[in-house]
């Protein structure tokens, strides 16, 4: 393996950052709106939601490992894992569109066609997601560069989750009207076509310069590796907790606001006049969530402060105690206390702000320790087994969104029954609030201190030294 410890410019850092911002696009719509689409829009059931959720989620997560070692394999003059970038960024683009072309079928072929487009979408997500996660195991091996590396990530990926928070609503009732099938239609061929975009920069920007060696092991002794490896175990542990704090709330979210505080369409400001082509409405649910995204941005922002400061290991407990407290109390908090809503949910966001760099920051962390514990370094396998517990959160969290609210008697569209209510309360801040305390209890199993893999670094370095 050859090394790389030159400072990365920072072209290559906001060229890699755009590359999140094109996930995110998507990533952020579907985690924030497609529940709320499927139910309210698209007229599915929100049982048989949840049990599409469950399945295509578990299918997803199950790739994952398997792309991650495929990556590894992968040989060609731009690298292991950038030429996935060029190859799958148009088929991304197309299949998140065509989750919105709405055929007109009846409910079980709605039901099936919403299977078939949610499926593929994910696989093609993951062929392209996965080697994009692991390319930060080999853009440098600088663990400071790494962490600058994932903190300039998650702005990026932030600042799509803010787009998508900002415009989304707007756009829809911009392009449909009251038509909010074609609004939403409209919205995702916008986005598609910027995140294809957006990949073509990130492969055009950025170069792979730890080259491994050919891998000889194979992907069976390779996953015996990552499942005698505890850093992964334990940090894997704490990402299925995230994810699925993660996808439960957002799910409802829009729920939240429309059927519990019952102002979530009350508009705040407009941008033109109301007879112009370009006037667009920005309700408070728009506030909410781009706040909340503005809040998170500038938290991602102090990420080296807090690594600075408590250490990536103890940064993220810090942080995730917090974020833990702040999603609890939204339970407590009465419908009518707007600003103590925006608050509190700005509160949180900026203590969540550091969370995604130092996560993915700790992952390069695993990845050395195998390389230095096993021989075998395994860069994508690592990333995509982290982004198979992550999608075990999203299948989760998605899954049981669509039960228990079906549970307790929720039907779109309509005043719903106490229970219902009471549901999407609990599913916003109580279930989400639990699940961030479960993932502090993992952390805090973690065997990585900063000490420890500095000793680590300093030996690979080298071997990789004696071996060149």
């Amino acid at each position: 393996m050859t090394t790389a410890t030159q400072r990365l410019p920072l072209s290559e850092k906001v060229g890699y950052a755009l590359g999140d911002t094109a996930s995110n696009l998507y990533f952020q719509f579907f985690n924030l709106f497609l529940f709320y689409y499927y139910t309210d829009v698209f007229g599915l059931d929100p049982a048989a939601i949840g049990t599409m959720f469950l399945i295509a989620n578990f299918w997803d997560a199950v790739n994952d490992p398997l792309m991650g070692a495929v990556a590894d394999r992968n040989q060609s003059r731009f690298g292991k894992y950038r030429p996935f970038l060029l190859w799958f960024c148009v088929p991304y683009g197309v299949s998140g569109y065509l989750m919105f072309v709405n055929p007109d079928f009846g409910e079980t072929g709605k039901l099936l066609f919403a299977y078939s487009t949610f499926i593929g979408f994910k696989m093609i997500y993951t062929a392209i997601n996965v080697p994009y996660s692991a390319m930060m195991g080999v853009l440098t091996e600088d663990a400071d560069q790494r962490l600058s590396l994932s903190k300039f990530r998650f702005l990026g990926g932030i600042g799509g989750g803010f787009i998508v928070s900002l415009l989304v609503r707007p756009l829809v009732g911009f392009f449909g009207g009251d038509d909010e099938l074609l609004g939403f239609q409209m919205t995702m061929a916008v986005f598609g076509t910027a995140s294809v975009a957006l990949f073509m920069v990130t492969f055009f920007t950025t170069k792979e310069r730890l080259v491994p060696q050919d891998q000889q092991t194979d992907i069976r002794s390779d996953l015996g590796f990552l499942l005698r490896n505890p850093p992964w175990l334990a940090i894997a542990g704490a990402s299925l907790c995230v994810m699925s704090n993660i996808a439960v709330r957002g799910a409802v979210t829009v729920h939240y606001f429309k059927y519990y505080l019952s102002f979530g369409d009350t508009v705040v400001f407009s941008v033109g006049h109301p007879d112009s082509p370009f006037h667009l409405d920005f309700d408070r649910t728009t506030l909410f969530l781009s706040s909340g995204m503005l809040a998170f941005l500038v938290g991602v922002a102090l990420t080296e402060i807090v690594a600075r400061g408590f250490g990536k290991k103890w940064g993220l407990i810090l942080c995730s105690s917090l974020n833990a407290a702040s999603l609890l109390a939204f339970f407590f908090i009465p419908a009518d206390q707007v600003g103590l809503i925006y608050a509190v949910n700005l509160l949180g966001n900026l203590v969540a702000g550091p969370m995604p760099a130092l996560n993915w920051a700790l992952y390069t962390d695993v990845a050395d320790y195998g390389e230095w514990r096993f021989g075998s370094r395994a860069t994508g396998l690592v990333f995509s087994a982290a982004m198979l517990a992550l999608k075990m959160g999203l299948t989760i969290g998605g899954a049981a969104s669509g039960w228990l609210l079906d549970i307790y008697g929720f039907i779109p569209n309509q005043e719903q029954v106490p229970e219902a209510v009471m549901a999407i309360r609990a599913l916003f801040s109580l279930l989400p609030g639990g699940l961030a305390l479960g993932a502090v209890g993992f952390l805090l199993l973690l065997p990585l201190s900063e000490a420890r893999m500095q000793a680590i670094q300093a030996e690979l370095g080298e071997r990789r030294r004696e071996g060149s």
